[in-house]
């Protein structure tokens, strides 16, 4: 019978795949051995395979060129990594070995960004697109980025009062963006995005503010549709429309010369995923090359926003499968040894889905179970696939352990669950390793952060433990001799 893991898989999708395979019974992920990282460092764990967010932007680099010899494109390509997605530092400096530009949503995305210059890895002509709602601190910020010489800094306006904030704290002249406010889909509910400014009302905003003031010039436009990027008639239909804004804008306003069309791009959540990203690139470059050759106007450069396809697929965690529950006649319940809502709090929060496959024992019969997390929460638990409404694993068997990952996880899920802080339950955030390449082509592995002891989470508390009042007598011995000074 064909009653195995590794035939369960064999019958439902093509594998191996490109970033996963088999050697013997033990799962690699981009060659990376998996079980060996366990051996090594135990489990739960978090990881970041730091090369895959270089392939990544220069994969989409690559789409983009072909894309515009194709098309005969007269505009250019500009590469923007979106920060909130991760902040880390392993992050940025990894990204912006690629020649890339940054974009930022809140005003202490600035002082990393003010940083990265310090540190020589943001250069000083790379654009910063400031996106969000922006409060005095963030304006506060912008300004002084701007004031400093960084004249490539854009914010994009995303309501009627931010010019004036921003004018009045800029010395000199600043280039600015503005964003549309997209419909959303049907089935969302409300109709209109909460950022940026309605189509029908850009026109009007540039003249009533922007046209006359010597102290503005308005460069891009600004469009992102919260559903990503994809090939349906709502995606193409909102596009259109903001093209036909574009090409009104672009015949009052000649500064105009850059459409940003944000982030989007979808990253594997199942081993059968599929989408045509050159397709996708094509297509939006031949629908802007259209509508500009009918309006006869000069085509944007484009701008994207990438966040998740720059960052998430370079992620992973893996957890030890703990006791097995037997809690009626159909539902066996697999314990981990962490927790999901807060080692990926997406799985909770938005019902959103990983790859999820076992680290070893492929060769043992397999059996449909529920995933359940530590915390006393009924919420944390993890019950199906992207594409299946069940989950299968190797069999349970107390005297053989089980591990299992999740990949494509290395977005947003350390931000959102409050990475350094406390976790639900104080179940403690496991600790995450770093997997980069040597210059002979050998996998180097580095412990950014160890697991969450007691004595960090009780301190945080207010607890005073011997730790925590050891920190404080060092905080005092310091303010002393500062003072002293």
């Amino acid at each position: 019978m064909n009653n195995k893991y590794i035939d369960l898989i064999d019958q439902t999708y093509f594998f191996p795949q490109e970033e996963f395979t088999l050697e013997n019974e033990h799962l690699k992920f981009h060659n990376i051995p998996l079980q060996e990282l366990v051996e090594k460092y135990g489990s739960p764990l978090k990881f970041t395979y730091l090369p895959k967010i270089s392939d990544n932007i220069n994969k989409a680099k690559n789409w983009f060129a072909n894309s515009i010899e194709k098309n005969a494109y007269k505009g250019k390509y500009h590469y923007c990594y979106c920060t909130k997605s991760s902040h880390f530092q392993h992050i940025l400096h990894e990204a912006l070995k690629n020649d890339i530009h940054i974009e930022t949503s809140s005003a202490f995305d600035i002082n990393i960004v003010e940083q990265l210059k310090k540190d020589g890895k943001l250069k000083d002509n790379a654009y910063v697109i400031c996106n969000g709602f922006k409060r005095e601190q963030y304006i506060e910020n912008i300004a002084r980025l701007i004031n400093n010489g960084h004249k490539n800094c854009i914010p994009i306006i995303d309501n009627y009062e931010e010019i004036d904030l921003l004018s009045d704290v800029i010395d000199d002249t600043f280039k600015i963006g503005i964003r549309i406010a997209s419909e959303e889909e049907p089935k969302f509910e409300f109709y209109t995005s909460r950022l940026g400014i309605g189509y029908k009302n850009i026109v009007p905003f540039y003249e009533n503010q922007i046209k006359d003031n010597d102290k503005v010039e308005l460069k891009m436009l600004h469009f992102f549709i919260n559903t990503g990027i994809r090939d349906n008639a709502y995606y193409w239909n909102e596009l259109v429309k903001c093209l036909k804004v574009y090409t009104r804008l672009k015949k009052i306003c000649p500064s105009l010369d850059s459409l940003n069309i944000g982030g989007g791009f979808p990253i594997k959540n199942s081993l059968a995923f599929e989408y045509d990203y050159q397709y996708m690139i094509d297509e939006i470059l031949n629908q802007i090359n259209i509508t500009c050759q009918e309006a006869d106007v000069p085509v944007p450069h484009i701008f994207t926003e990438f966040g998740s396809f720059t960052v998430g697929e370079s992620g992973g965690a893996i957890y030890e499968i703990l006791y097995q529950k037997q809690q009626n006649d159909r539902e066996k319940w697999n314990m981990i040894d962490s927790s999901f809502i807060t080692t990926l709090p997406d799985t909770w929060a938005i019902n959103k889905r990983f790859i999820m496959l076992p680290i070893n024992r492929w060769n043992d019969e397999y059996e449909r179970v529920l995933l359940g997390g530590l915390t006393c929460d009924s919420d944390d638990y993890y019950n199906s696939e992207q594409n299946m409404n069940a989950i299968y694993l190797p069999k349970y068997r107390r005297d053989k352990p089980l591990y299992i990952g999740f990949f494509n996880t290395g977005a947003y899920q350390e931000t959102i669950g409050g990475y350094g802080g406390l976790q639900h339950c104080l179940i403690p955030q496991p600790k995450h390793i770093l997997i980069d390449k040597d210059a002979e082509g050998n996998f180097t592995y580095e412990l950014f952060s160890p697991q969450q002891k007691a004595e960090d989470l009780l301190s945080i508390l207010g607890y005073e433990t011997e730790k925590s009042v050891k920190k404080s007598s060092n905080i005092s011995v310091k303010n002393k001799i500062t003072s002293n000074v």
